[in-house]
C-alpha cells in the first residue's frame, strides 16, 4: 500500500505560539511556486489557522489549541467531475489545485465542506494550504508549520492509510473528518470534543475552612462506577472524557455525600465541604 502524508495535531503540546500560522504565511505570501500555488494574498484568509477550544468555568477553566487546515481527505469533495483537470490528488495523498488552470473557478472555493479553500480576488484564483508540497519534494521531511513547532505539537507523518487507522483505532488519535477519511488527526482529542466535571473539596473544622486531600471519589453512571479520582493536595479533581450529551452522572465523594447532576457542558461544581479530617 503506497505511503501518504498525514498531519498530527497533538492540542496537549501546543502553546499556542501561532509559529506554524506565521510561517505558512512566510512561505507563501509574495511567493510563486508554479505548479504547486499562486502568491498568496497579505490580507485575506489564512491557508492554516489555530483555533481554541475552552472547557469549564469559574476556577476551573481548560484551554487547548489546535490547528484547522486542508484535510487532505482520502475522499476529498474537491476532486470531482466539475473540478477534473484543475484540482487533482498526488500519489501521496496532497490534493493540488492548479494555479495555472483554476483562474475564474471561484465555484471550486464552495467544494470544500469545511471551508478551507480560499478566493484570491486579486488573482482570481481559488486558494489552499498545499502541505508545502514544493518542499517535501525537494526532500523536506516535515512542512515548514511542522519544523519550526517547538513542541512537537504539529508533526507530519508519512504512512500508508491502514496504518494510521491502526492509530485512530488504538484510541491514540482521532480522525478529524471519519465520513471523508481525513489525514488531518487530533492527538488528545478529548479536550476538543468532550467534557469534564470537576470540583473543589474542602473541610471546616473550628470556623477554619481547609483543602480536603486525599478524598476518593467514584462517578457513576446507571448505577455503574465508571471512573474513580482522588483529591489532590487543594483538594481539587476532574474526571473527563465525558459525553456531556445531557448524560445523568451520580458522584460519591468519600463515604459521606452523593451529588448527582447532568452534563450537557464542562462544569465545575465549586466547593463542596465534607467531614473534617
Amino acid at each position: 500500500m503506497t505511503e501518504k502524508w498525514h498531519l498530527i495535531s497533538n492540542c496537549n503540546s501546543c502553546n499556542n505560539c501561532n509559529n506554524c500560522v506565521l510561517v505558512t504565511n512566510d512561505e507563501y505570501v509574495g511567493n510563486d511556486f508554479p505548479g504547486y500555488s499562486a502568491p498568496k494574498p497579505v490580507a485575506g484568509s489564512p491557508w492554516m489557522e489555530k483555533k481554541r477550544v475552552e472547557r469549564g468555568n469559574g476556577t476551573m477553566i481548560d484551554v487547548a489549541h489546535y490547528i484547522d487546515t486542508c484535510m487532505n481527505c482520502r475522499e476529498p469533495a474537491c476532486v470531482n467531475p466539475k473540478s477534473e483537470g484543475v484540482v487533482y490528488q498526488r500519489e501521496d495523498g496532497i490534493v493540488i489545485i492548479n494555479p495555472e488552470k483554476a483562474k475564474g473557478r471561484k465555484d471550486i472555493v464552495g467544494m470544500c465542506p469545511h471551508g478551507h479553500i480560499h478566493w484570491n480576488e486579486e488573482l482570481e484564483l481559488p486558494q489552499k494550504w498545499t502541505w508545502d508540497a514544493h518542499l517535501l519534494d525537494a526532500g523536506w521531511t516535515q512542512p515548514r508549520a511542522a519544523s519550526v513547532c517547538p513542541t512537537d505539537a504539529l508533526v507530519a507523518v508519512k504512512a500508508t492509510d491502514a496504518e494510521m487507522d491502526a492509530r485512530v483505532a488504538s484510541g491514540e488519535l482521532s480522525m478529524r473528518d471519519a465520513k471523508r477519511g481525513s489525514r488531518l488527526y487530533d492527538k488528545n482529542a478529548d479536550r476538543l470534543n468532550k467534557c469534564f466535571v470537576g470540583a473543589s473539596l474542602c473541610t471546616v473544622k473550628d470556623g477554619v475552612e481547609d483543602c480536603a486531600s486525599g478524598v476518593k471519589l467514584l462517578l457513576k453512571r446507571d448505577g455503574h462506577v465508571i471512573a474513580e479520582a482522588e483529591s489532590d493536595d487543594f483538594g481539587e479533581f476532574r474526571f473527563d472524557g465525558l459525553d456531556g450529551d445531557g448524560e445523568t452522572y451520580a458522584l460519591e465523594i468519600g463515604d459521606q455525600l452523593t451529588r448527582e447532576f447532568t452534563l450537557t457542558t464542562s462544569a465545575y461544581l465549586g466547593t463542596i465541604e465534607v467531614g473534617a479530617s
